[in-house]
Formats: structure tokens, C-alpha cells, sequence
């Protein structure tokens, strides 16, 4: 049922000049080639991390790996605190053998960058595939917590992804699921083993969407994913900390969810001022689950729209009008200000001779929809700002989490 409202947002700051249009066509899961901004070079130099792959690791290809338990020298999942090396185990990778708790580490997308973050290892992050997709930001309200996106390397350079950034990185692991290094950034099976064997191994599962054909094996929800990189890093406690953080926030939301839910559509922006959308359905992956936590009715899933990520194209206010969900919610990637939000989205869609017509930008439900890559940090402030944007009676205007006890299992004071 549609709900007369606007969006009862927290802080927000500006939009780097530049970003919004330029990475308009760069989201995730765009039917391009690739899934980033840019990088490429040569393979130079070598190195060793001090980790081994076993059982399929690294270099693993899709459907062929396991994810039990492994344990080597007297360790288990539970980390490097005998000072021996030990084993954790994931799809598609299989079992990673480290012979000691990784000090330096890189992933490619934000999600796991900020679940790297949440379980307290900043200091280690030298990398990141696009900087302005990685929403650091979100972090400044939290006491003694920062990341310094400008300090690190960005991963994808020019149009690729090379090889040579690895080498000089020499990081300890890479946080990528090594299928999505092949699949989506055009990687050989061979590179992927080249740099797992002379550098160190991949551990990563691509879990922000499940649409991709190639992705046929286990899935892992944002607290399992916490928990294996907690083994990783041998943070296991602030990994629980957080599970239980998330918990007590999904019982405070759901206790307060009004009964008549709205319809949204899940948009990201072709160009801005926006002519057309890629769609979103709000699926199973990691970068819907605000929205699932909010039990919103899919309206782009009901009229049969398909996934930009999965080939699906933009579409038109037209389309969008055929639709007519209670909600749009709009996309963008970098720091967004209110300021920036309402005079690109909101007051052109108003001005629109068929955007206009829309029920949500006639009753004022158009909403910043946040970033597509969220960890546990990322996704409690985005909870929160979908939160009160789709719900203003219940949420409008409230903290859904405690900054502070956040902060203190960021720092270890928790």
C-alpha cells in the first residue's frame, strides 16, 4: 500500500564531481564484460604470501570445490592461535592452509572490504577494486573507526584488471572469489593459479547477488561470511560480536514492520538526470538484504523485468510507469548528499512528462537506495536509511544501532 512520505534520511555528504555519471554504466553485475571502473597492467616481479591452497583452492573453477572443515599442525577454523599453520574452508576455493594470521590483504569489491574492517583489520587493507563503490564513509560516525580509501591501490586501472598490481601488492591473501576473477574480470583459469601459487591464494564466494549462470555452487549469508573470515584472521569473537549485533537489530526491525508492506523497484540510474534504470530484483544476495529484512514486495520481480545483472537492459519511465510501484529506489554509487539526490533524481523525475506520473514520485516515496556492496557495516547504516525511508511512521528519524557498541568490536573495546 502506497505511503505518503518523504525519505527520512540521516547524513549525507557530497557526490565527488564526476563519479555519479561516470560509473552510471559501471555498477555491479552490468551486462558489460566487466564489473568495475578501471586497472590493467603486466605481470612483473614475484613474491610468496604466507599461505599454501590446497584441495581445490584458488584456482578452483565452479561446482568443483568443497567447504568442510580441514585443520593442519593441531589448528581448526578457529584461527592461527596455536602459532601453527591452519586450514579454512569455503566454496569455490576448498580448503586454504595459512601458515600464519595474514597481516596484509585485498579484496576486490566493499563488501569484503568492510567485513575485513568489522572484524578490526584496517591497518591490513591495501587494496580495492573501485574506491568510490568502497562506502568508507560510513564509517565516520563511528568512534575510532576510518579507512582512507585515497591510500589505496585501486585494483582496476585504465580497463582491466592486471596481474601486476598483485605482485606488487604481495599481500598475504586476496578476499575474491577466484570465479568472479575469471567470469567477470577476464581472467584465465591460469592467472588465477599463477598468482595463488607465486603471490598467495584466493578466498572469497561472489554472495552480493545470486543471479550469475556460472555461480553453481554454495552460497553464504553475511553472518557465515563473517565467520570464515573471522577464521581467516583469527577473529572469531568479533566475528560472533557482530552476528549478535545484527540479530538484536533484526528483531527491533522486524518487531516494528507495519502490516500492509509497500511495493518497490530497485533502480540504478543509466545517467543522471536519469532517462532510464537498470533494474534490480531484490534477490537472495548480500547487497538486497535491507530489503529483505524490511519484507518489501519486489514490483520489477512481479511484472517478469529481468536482472540487469543477469542480461536484463535498462528500462524506460514508460516501463517503469506499467509497473508503478509504491517506491522507487534509486542507486548510486560514492558519498551522496541530499542536495545532490533531490536536484539530479528526485525534481527531474517531477518535471518528467511521464516520469511524473508515477505513484511513487507523485506521493513523494522516491529514496537513496545506498551502495551495492555492503558488509555488516555498510548494511546496518543502509538498514537503517531504507529503514526510514520506507517506513517514516516506524523508523523515520531513529537510530536502529548503537554507534558506539559497533566501534567498540571494530577496535576491540567491545
Amino acid at each position: 500500500m502506497s505511503r505518503d512520505a518523504t525519505d527520512g534520511s540521516t547524513r549525507r555528504r557530497f557526490l565527488r564531481t564526476g563519479v555519479g555519471v561516470g560509473l552510471a554504466g559501471l555498477f555491479a553485475g552490468c551486462s558489460s564484460g566487466n564489473d568495475a571502473g578501471s586497472n590493467g597492467s603486466n605481470e612483473t616481479g614475484g613474491g610468496a604470501g604466507p599461505a599454501s591452497a590446497t584441495a581445490g583452492s584458488g584456482g578452483s573453477t565452479a561446482g568443483g570445490s568443497t567447504d568442510g572443515t580441514t585443520s593442519q599442525g593441531g589448528a581448526t577454523e578457529s584461527g592461527g592461535t596455536t602459532g601453527e599453520s591452519y586450514s579454512v574452508s569455503m566454496a569455490p576455493v576448498g580448503s586454504v592452509t595459512f601458515d600464519s594470521v595474514p597481516q596484509t590483504w585485498v579484496p576486490f569489491t566493499g563488501d569484503y572490504a568492510d567485513m575485513g574492517v568489522a572484524l578490526g583489520q584496517s591497518d591490513g587493507l591495501s587494496a580495492i577494486g573501485v574506491a568510490a563503490r568502497y562506502g568508507a564513509f560510513y564509517y565516520d560516525d563511528l568512534p575510532g573507526v576510518s579507512v582512507d580509501t585515497g591510500s589505496l591501490t585501486e585494483l582496476y586501472q585504465g580497463d582491466s584488471v592486471g596481474k601486476e598490481v598483485f605482485y606488487e601488492l604481495d599481500a598475504d591473501v586476496h578476499v575474491v572469489d577466484p570465479n568472479f576473477m575469471v567470469n567477470r574480470l577476464s581472467w584465465s583459469q591460469g592467472d588465477v593459479t599463477e598468482i595463488t601459487n607465486q603471490v598467495a591464494p584466493f578466498f572469497g564466494n561472489t554472495t552480493f547477488t545470486q543471479v550469475y549462470d556460472w555461480h553453481d555452487y554454495r552460497y553464504y549469508t553475511m553472518e557465515e561470511l563473517l565467520g570464515k573470515l573471522g577464521a581467516v584472521f583469527d577473529q572469531r569473537g568479533r566475528a560472533e560480536a557482530f552476528t549478535e549485533v545484527l540479530d538484536d537489530v533484526h528483531s527491533t526491525v522486524e518487531s516494528d514492520l507495519p502490516n500492509e508492506t509497500p511495493s518497490i523497484a530497485l533502480l540504478y540510474p543509466a545517467d543522471v538526470p536519469p532517462e532510464s534504470f537498470y533494474p534490480y530484483l531484490v534477490g537472495e544476495g548480500t547487497t538486497s538484504k535491507q530489503w529483505r529484512t524490511l519484507g518489501v514486495e519486489d514490483a520489477l520481480a512481479a511484472n517478469d523485468v529481468a536482472d540487469a545483472q543477469a542480461g536484463g537492459s535498462a528500462i524506460d519511465f514508460e516501463t517503469l510507469l506499467e509497473v508503478d510501484p509504491d517506491v522507487l529506489a534509486v542507486r548510486l554509487q560514492d558519498e551522496i548528499t541530499d542536495q545532490y539526490f533531490q536536484e539530479n533524481i528526485v525534481t527531474p523525475l517531477e518535471n518528467h512528462e511521464v516520469a511524473s506520473q508515477l505513484s511513487a514520485v507523485q506521493n513523494g516515496r522516491v529514496i537513496y537506495a545506498g551502495l551495492t556492496y555492503q558488509g555488516p557495516i555498510i548494511y546496518l547504516h543502509q538498514l537503517e536509511r531504507a529503514a526510514q525511508g520506507v517506513y517514516p511512521d516506524a523508523f523515520g528519524g531513529s537510530q536502529l544501532f548503537d554507534r558506539q557498541r559497533v566501534a567498540d568490536i571494530v577496535t576491540g573495546d567491545g
